[in-house]
């Protein structure tokens, strides 16, 4: 009698927090597909002018219209795309109308195309704000010699660049070579389906097995 309220109790516990796990995939679930709703709306809205002091809070994803002057010295960090294999986004200063300076990604260019000249100078263009968090322990730093980055770093771009520290990806052309790569939620995460069903089919294999040694006892004893 005691193993049975053992094994009883111990199944219906192990069952409990797993399906427990379950729902609070599935709770994570619609909190990630609700953000990545709002990101997308926020992506698609009709851009606004850049505003005094962008928030990387409030103001993340948010669609810009610049007006000023792309200036030399960009900064290039090492990526990949796929279909493509390696290559650069290409980090710009971006002067505006009124005399600010900010980042400007400007995009994607294959190896190959990494020496290639580049345009410069006035430019209108859309984009949208990121404040992007891609460095870790593990991220070597900058080659100052060929200006190669590793990793998109705001606060260390801008200081490199002297600019203020926001930077703007652009979503649309800047240069015939380069090719955009605008902001979208592609890169963020959404495996919150897959855990819930995970933890799910755990909590069955659970009470199957916690069923299956409450039986095996009872088949020895009849057999």
């Amino acid at each position: 009698m005691n193993r049975l309220l053992f094994l009883l109790t111990f199944g219906a516990i192990g069952a409990a927090i797993l399906v427990a796990l379950g729902v609070w995939q599935v709770k994570r679930l619609d909190w990630k597909q609700s953000l990545l709703a709002e990101i997308e709306a926020r992506i698609d809205d009709a851009p606004v002018a850049l505003s005094a002091r962008p928030d990387p809070e409030t103001d993340k994803y948010l669609a810009v219209e610049l007006t000023g002057t792309i200036l030399p010295g960009e900064l290039q960090v090492l990526t990949s795309r796929k279909q493509q294999g390696p290559g650069f986004r290409i980090i710009a200063p971006f002067r505006t109308e009124d005399g600010r300076r900010i980042l400007l990604d400007r995009g994607f260019v294959v190896e190959e195309d990494r020496a290639s000249v580049r345009e410069i100078g006035a430019a209108t263009l859309t984009g949208n704000l990121v404040w992007p968090n891609e460095t870790d322990s593990f991220t070597p730093p900058p080659d100052a010699a060929t200006h190669t980055w590793f990793a998109r770093d705001v606060a260390a771009m801008a200081q490199a660049l002297e600019t203020e520290p926001v930077m703007v990806v652009a979503s649309s052309e800047t240069d015939p070579g380069i090719e955009p790569w605008p902001v979208g939620t592609e890169g963020i995460p959404n495996d919150h389906l897959q855990y819930a069903i995970t933890w799910f089919s755990l909590a069955l294999v659970w009470v199957a097995m916690t069923l299956y040694f409450l039986w095996r006892p009872r088949a020895r004893n009849t057999g």
